[in-house]
C-alpha cells in the first residue's frame, strides 16, 4: 500500500536578493537533498521581492511520528543549516506543522491525489 500525507511542516527563511540565488542552491544542496530522503514529498517555493526573497520548504509526512524521527523528537523544532546565518536576515525561530484535510487537483502530490478524493 502507498503511504499518503497527512502532515504538510511548512518552513520559511528570507535573505537578501543579493543572497538569494547563492541560498537557494546552498540549501538545496545541504537542507533539500537530505530531506527529499526522508519525507514523502518536498516543494520550494520563492518570492522574489524588492527588498528581501523569502523561500518556503514544504515537506510532508505520512504521520507526526515520522516526522518527529526525522526531527529528532519535536517535531516543531527547527535545524538550522551550518550556513544559514550567513545567508537568512534573522534564523527562524519556529515552523508550521498542519494536518492536510483535503487536496484537488494538481497540488504537488502527483500519485497521492486521487486517494484524497
Amino acid at each position: 500500500m502507498t503511504k499518503r500525507p497527512t502532515i504538510a511542516r511548512i518552513w520559511r527563511g528570507r535573505t537578501r536578493p543579493e543572497h538569494a540565488d547563492e541560498y537557494e542552491a546552498y540549501n538545496y544542496e545541504a537542507g533539500i537533498k537530505p530531506l527529499i530522503e526522508k519525507a514523502l514529498g518536498v516543494q520550494t517555493l520563492r518570492e522574489d521581492r524588492e527588498d528581501e526573497t523569502e523561500f518556503m520548504t514544504i515537506s510532508y509526512w505520512e504521520d507526526v511520528g515520522s516526522m518527529a524521527r526525522f526531527t529528532g523528537g519535536d517535531p516543531n523544532s527547527i535545524h538550522h543549516l551550518a550556513r544559514d546565518s550567513e545567508f537568512l536576515i534573522e534564523l527562524p525561530v519556529h515552523v508550521q506543522v498542519l494536518q492536510i484535510r483535503s487536496a484537488h487537483g494538481l497540488t504537488g502530490f502527483g500519485k497521492f491525489v486521487a486517494e484524497f478524493q
